[in-house]
């Protein structure tokens, strides 16, 4: 019997979305009702997260005229302009060398604000300004705020770092998609109200060029956000017009950043003029102990109260205070990690033998044991036993991401991977960033801060099995679909069962299954979305 137009024969109907962001639709981002409701947008609460009760069970279409991503490295220079139809910031930007209309492409000149001569001289211009960054070695994971089109993360692959980088979804529009549809690391997130959904002490470098962050405001709230999620020891990259710039709105900037970093006991390393951008650059380093914070005058800004856990960061309001500096050899940041690559393979220094892993083995083992499970896994299966050609793949999401294995499995290939640590499972990721690989807090029962078609290829390890015990599967795999860009893969480990439910689903949505195997209850998938979409809509959200 051949399958129902809408895909109806599998117990599933699908509709698309009918909402006035279209092919762009964020659900926690474009909640247009709950926006309409706030009291205030003084913190740009309207840009942060508001998921609606229920995750969305309806499809997004595709742009018209979509085509398959140009494949990664040529997409850093250039995309298909029907993907990310968006010229605002081509024409605002244009001479600032962000992005530029070139027939059917969109171009990047690989310049931004900051750096209009190429993102390489501005990289390099850093490292010579503070040669303690090394690039590669010891700064692995970079944090760029207010990224624009993340030329800077793209770049920086070619020094071997990972940046993580984000803006929000705003008038500049799309910056994030442009991002990601060249294949650079990206999500849509604000400096606002609440913390940023990653752990503490994780990033070895925080960069802003140019991002118009009130830094100096309400007790430097945000700044400190920053502190919190710099590594310490680790540099805090400011190359904006305060640094360098003598108008007069400039100068009070400067001085009151002066004051806010010197109380938060940041070294201004250096401040360097780069002649050839013309722009300067001020290099602050995070304290690596606790001497300066003990000999302040003023408790101002004052730390953390000690029940403040700094590694709290799933919708968890901004405090303007600091934490201390671990000191307890035996603790995670009171030294810094090995040098990249080493640092991939070693059982972090604090993960001692008295822990118990996540699998159940003392931690370091259960690590180390992981890491073999997802060489041999990536080797012997999925490079080559689930028909995946991997040269069209580039932007990876681990959906459940333990210690990052599968990730560091990854790590010869011309991939990056976006590591996901649920908020209800033990909190690995902190191993993660030690590992040198980036990740981020979520929660699946809500959609993830991205634009629709963000990734080639999503892989599900025991995940909707767990998930079933909270929330529907529905609106999981519309997420899922939602986030895929047409011909990208999804892998499923689970039990047979959840891999049978899953299989039923995605046939709905009109997926490929490729492959499915099962054995000692355990089951495997893996498939491939297609160009369907539905033709009618769903009603609009009243």
């Amino acid at each position: 019997m051949p399958a129902a137009k809408d895909g109806s024969i599998y117990g599933y109907t699908w509709q698309l979305c009918n909402v006035s962001a279209g092919a762009d639709y964020i659900p926690c981002l474009d909640n247009e009702k709950a926006i309409k409701k706030l009291r205030s947008t003084k913190h740009y609460e309207h840009r942060e997260r508001h998921c609606p009760e229920e995750g969305p069970t309806c499809l997004v279409p595709t742009p018209q005229g979509y085509k398959r991503s140009v494949d990664w490295p040529t997409s850093r220079d250039k995309i298909w302009y029907h993907n990310v139809p968006h010229t605002m910031l081509a024409e605002v930007k244009g001479h600032q060398n962000w992005v530029k209309v070139t027939g059917e492409f969109l171009t990047f000149p690989g310049g931004g604000t900051q750096f209009i001569h190429g993102a390489l001289h501005y990289i390099d211009f850093l490292e010579q300004a503070e040669p303690g960054i090394g690039w590669g070695k010891r700064t692995r994971a970079v944090l760029d705020v207010g990224c624009g089109v993340a030329s800077l993360g793209g770049y920086l692959f070619e020094k071997d770092v990972l940046t993580m980088s984000f803006a929000p979804k705003d008038e500049h529009e799309a910056q994030v998609q442009f991002a990601l549809e060249r294949g650079i690391p990206a999500i849509s997130a604000v400096m606002g109200s609440q913390r940023l959904p990653f752990p503490s002490r994780v990033f070895d470098v925080v960069h802003c060029a140019r991002c118009r962050v009130p830094w100096h405001v309400e007790g430097g709230v945000l700044l400190l956000e920053l502190n919190r999620v710099l590594r310490p020891g680790g540099y805090f990259v400011w190359s904006a017009t305060p640094v360098y710039q003598k108008l007069e709105e400039d100068v009070e900037i400067w001085e009151e950043m002066s004051k806010l970093t010197q109380a938060m006991c940041w070294k201004l390393v250096v401040i360097k003029k780069d002649k050839l951008n013309s722009v300067g650059a001020a290099i602050y380093r995070k304290p690596d102990s606790n001497e300066c914070y003990d000999q302040r005058k003023q408790n101002e800004p004052p730390m953390c109260k000690p029940d403040d856990d700094p590694n709290a960061a799933w919708y968890v309001p901004l405090q303007a205070c600091m934490h201390p500096v671990p000191v307890d050899e035996n603790e995670r940041g009171s030294k810094w990690p090995d040098e990249w690559p080493r640092r991939l393979q070693t059982p972090p220094f604090w993960l001692n033998k008295s822990q118990a892993g996540v699998y159940g083995k003392q931690a370091p083992d259960d690590f180390a044991t992981d890491y073999e499970h997802w060489k041999k896994v990536v080797k012997q299966l999925y490079l080559n036993g689930l028909g995946i050609t991997w040269s069209h793949v580039r932007n990876v999401m681990d959906m459940r991401a333990v210690y990052g294995g599968f990730a560091a499995a990854l790590r010869d290939m011309k991939v990056w991977v976006m590591n996901v640590v649920n908020i209800n499972s033990p909190d690995t990721l902190p191993i993660i960033y030690e590992r040198g690989l980036i990740g981020i807090y979520h929660d699946w029962c809500e959609s993830f801060s991205t634009y629709p078609r963000s990734y080639d290829l999503l892989h599900a390890d025991h995940l909707f099995s767990k998930l079933q015990k909270r929330c529907k599967l529905a609106p999981v795999m519309a997420e899922i679909d939602r986030i895929t860009r047409p011909g990208g893969k999804l892998i499923v480990r689970d039990d047979s069962g959840t891999v049978g439910e899953v299989e039923n689903m995605l046939k709905s949505l009109h997926w490929e299954v490729h492959l499915t195997f099962s054995k000692n209850q355990e089951g495997i998938l893996s498939a491939q979305k297609s160009d369907w979409r539905p033709d009618t809509y769903a009603p609009a959200d009243s």
